[in-house]
């Protein structure tokens, strides 16, 4: 981990004006997979101009994220075909503060990502409470989605990373995640050692960030991490959406695993 991806040199902002500025609860997300040196030199250049998320004097965040998933891989298959109208229902814990929350993320129909969450009891991130399955019934419901669906969703994955969170001078933020590791219900893991994921999440237009990428080689390589784990610890499910990358990085990882 380089010191320009843990947050040192930028200026820092609160949480409540990083929401106040960009919240962008609905957005456009833009994922890069590259090596951490790499988004550290592109990275770098924006220190002038771009301040990182502080609490507490930390910049740099621990998350853990639990997916739920039905026995015959619904939200997996939704994802890897692309389909218009897909969801990702997960739990997420911000492990330094203790705080999570139950979210569903939706695609609207243009493309757009729009997150909903509520608060929610850290005990319970493994599993789904009656009142949390009532509210993801009702958001499912709105989004054409059978409610009954609730009544199958399991924990299939969990993720967990390290978090720098950017905000950026044309006001859309981004975040940089590191020391990747993903793991499923039966213990098996998978580490992505020396890479990182850069975001950029936008209203729409792609902002500085995404073109001093494009200018480096990079282009969103589509990686998720719901979509992209379950894919690299699954090998029985389909994986085209995700393949180049599982040739690549993922494939270095099994090697040193």
């Amino acid at each position: 981990m380089t010191a320009v991806l843990s947050g040192a040199g930028f200026a820092p902002v609160s949480l409540d004006e990083l929401v106040a500025e960009a919240a962008l609860l609905t957005r456009i997300d833009r994922k890069y997979l590259l090596p951490e040196h790499e988004a550290a030199e592109i990275i770098g250049a924006f220190a002038d101009d771009t301040r990182v998320l502080e609490i507490d004097g930390r910049r740099e965040f621990s998350y853990d994220s639990v997916y739920f998933d039905t026995a015959d891989d619904l939200a997996y298959r939704l994802t890897a075909q692309r389909r218009r109208r897909r969801f990702k229902l997960r739990t997420r814990t911000y492990v330094d503060t203790g705080d999570s929350f139950l979210e569903l993320k939706t695609k609207s129909g243009r493309g757009s990502t729009v997150k909903r969450r509520i608060p929610y009891e850290t005990a319970d991130r493994a599993r789904l409470t009656p009142e949390g399955g009532a509210y993801v019934a009702g958001l499912l419901n709105e989004e054409g989605h059978d409610p009954a669906i609730v009544g199958r969703l399991r924990p299939s994955l969990i993720s967990r990373y390290r978090r720098t969170t950017l905000l950026l001078s044309c006001g859309s933020r981004a975040t940089v995640d590191t020391a990747l590791r993903w793991s499923d219900t039966d213990g098996e893991t998978i580490d992505l050692p020396g890479f990182a994921i850069v975001e950029s999440k936008s209203a729409g237009r792609p902002n500085a960030l995404d073109r001093a990428l494009w200018r480096a080689g990079h282009r969103p390589s589509g990686i998720s991490k719901f979509g992209t784990g379950t894919a690299a610890l699954r090998p029985d499910l389909p994986d085209n959406k995700w393949s180049r990358t599982l040739r690549g990085p993922f494939a270095q990882a099994e090697e040193l695993s």
